[in-house]
């Protein structure tokens, strides 16, 4: 595939995962090792409250090989991906959580779709060892996010995968900030393709992706990746002046045929709250938009970065 010699980069975001840090870098080292390729890890520390920057900073004394970016505060899990992402130096990058529901033991099938010469490999979770009320959730949102987004996003692919370093330079060029980094990758287009795995539970701790952060994901690439609550607006608008302009006629028809006006108090009333409310869920649509654009045009950075270990002083300033 190339002359020099193929170096891989595992990025993986971590936030309060002192319980599966040390599972976590045996079993992927183990992996990476058996694969015999130069690799570098990147955990990403997103601002942990506990003591898994210092079990990294310990990783890091130990291995060479493992770098280590903490932030200020909690940014976000996509942000801490991005932010993975602008330093991986491999000719591939593997993104992966930090919690081992994706098994690093999938990643040598990536590489090998990698070597055949797609651009980008994600994994499809063909079943969840989660809680019914949350697989429902997944499932229903991947199947909505396929049906209106104006991309081909893949059902049921998470951010687990492989990427080329040719992708992974277009993703760093991307500057928004409320990031979907699995419908960015969609979107870069390239040569792509999946692997099927089973996600495992979660191997110790409390989920850190909690249901209001899942949906608040969800929200997001909803948002990012679909024009379609914009358009439910011009719909819904169309639907009751056409509505509005039948029940004027109507009644014009019953006065001037039968003298008869249309008779109900409580009824008006229900109407002109339901339209009022209908009103402000479409400004409340608009406002979503206009308040990401408002976002995007502040510039600020989309992280701020505490400490880095294994990094040299040029590298620090990308």
């Amino acid at each position: 595939m190339e002359s020099h010699t193929t170096t891989l980069s595992v990025v993986v975001p971590i936030f309060n995962e002192e319980e599966t840090l040390p599972e976590l870098h045996r079993r992927l080292t183990d992996v990476l090792a058996n694969n015999n390729i130069p690799y570098e890890i990147i955990y990403v520390d997103d601002g942990s409250v506990d003591r898994s920057l210092v079990l990294l900073a310990k990783l890091h004394t130990e291995n060479s090989g493992v770098r280590v970016i903490s932030f200020s505060r909690n940014f976000g899990h996509q942000t801490s991906i991005s932010a993975g992402l602008r330093y991986a130096k491999g000719d591939a990058v593997v993104v992966m959580d930090g919690d081992l529901q994706d098994p690093p033991e999938i990643i040598p099938q990536f590489i090998k779709k990698w070597r055949e010469g797609y651009q980008v490999v994600y994994g499809i979770r063909t079943r969840r060892k989660e809680n019914i009320l949350k697989r429902s959730a997944y499932v229903l949102f991947y199947r909505l996010l396929h049906k209106i987004s104006y991309l081909d996003i893949p059902i049921d692919s998470g951010d687990f995968c492989i990427i080329d370093r040719s992708a992974v330079n277009i993703l760093k060029l991307m500057p928004e900030r409320n990031r979907f980094v699995r419908g960015l990758r969609t979107w870069i287009g390239f040569r792509q393709t999946g692997v099927e795995y089973e996600r495992g539970r979660r191997f110790a701790g409390t989920p850190k992706y909690t249901m209001a952060k899942l949906f608040k994901l969800a929200y997001d690439g909803l948002i990012t990746f679909s024009f379609y609550p914009l358009q439910i607006s011009t719909k819904l608008g169309f639907l009751f002046s056409l509505m509005a302009i039948v029940s004027a006629a109507v009644i014009i028809f019953l006065k001037l045929t039968r003298g008869f006006t249309p008779q109900g108090w409580a009824s008006t009333v229900v109407v002109i709250l339901f339209i009022s409310a209908l009103q402000f869920f479409i400004l409340g649509i608009f406002g979503e938009y206009i308040g990401r654009i408002f976002e995007e045009v502040k510039n600020r950075p989309p992280f701020v970065i505490k400490t880095m270990l294994g990094f040299e002083e040029d590298e620090k300033i990308l």
